[in-house]
């Protein structure tokens, strides 16, 4: 099993999106979870809504802070998903987990209408479904750490098909 953390700084939103999506699509090889460097406290409505839309009704995650993983099972592979969290000072993990960047535009500042506060969230939940389904087809433990680093560098940047960086 690959133990995965996602980090963002309120873990309200992206990190919790990636934990599910990570569990959903890597069930039986790798176990994900998210925390935040400064958590809200709660999971952002329309993050639980869109969970519940795609059919993702057994994810029990709650807002909680990257302190609780201090004692927690050891981490293969930690990525950020927000600038933020990727720009702090990040506690030393055990292990020496692979690490990368996987920044992804922030769903919650999206402002607008709900439906334009939505369509914000799924894109995000397009980009990082897209990146996590890249992610579980690699042969981790095939690749050396140096290899793996790389392809996950390689994987945070790219985007689904249809994407474009620059829409808001």
């Amino acid at each position: 099993m690959v133990n995965v953390l996602f980090l963002c700084t309120g873990n309200s939103a992206r990190s919790v999106l990636a934990e599910a999506l990570m569990n959903h699509w890597g069930k039986g090889c790798f176990r994900a979870y998210s925390a935040g460097s400064q958590p809200t406290g709660r999971i952002n409505p329309l993050a639980a809504q869109l969970l519940a839309d795609m059919g993702m009704t057994d994810y029990q995650g709650r807002s909680k802070s990257w302190d609780e993983f201090a004692d927690a099972p050891r981490m293969d592979l930690i990525f950020t998903v927000c600038d933020s969290a990727a720009a702090e000072t990040c506690p030393i993990w055990p292990g020496h987990p692979s690490t990368a960047h996987w920044g992804t535009e922030d769903p919650a500042a999206a402002e607008g209408s709900q439906e334009e506060r939505m369509a914000a969230f799924q894109r995000a939940f397009r980009i990082l479904q897209h990146r996590v389904k890249a992610c579980v087809e690699l042969p981790v433990e095939q690749l050396g750490a140096e290899a793996l680093q790389q392809r996950l560098i390689e994987i945070g940047k790219s985007l689904p098909e249809g994407e474009d960086k620059e829409v808001k």
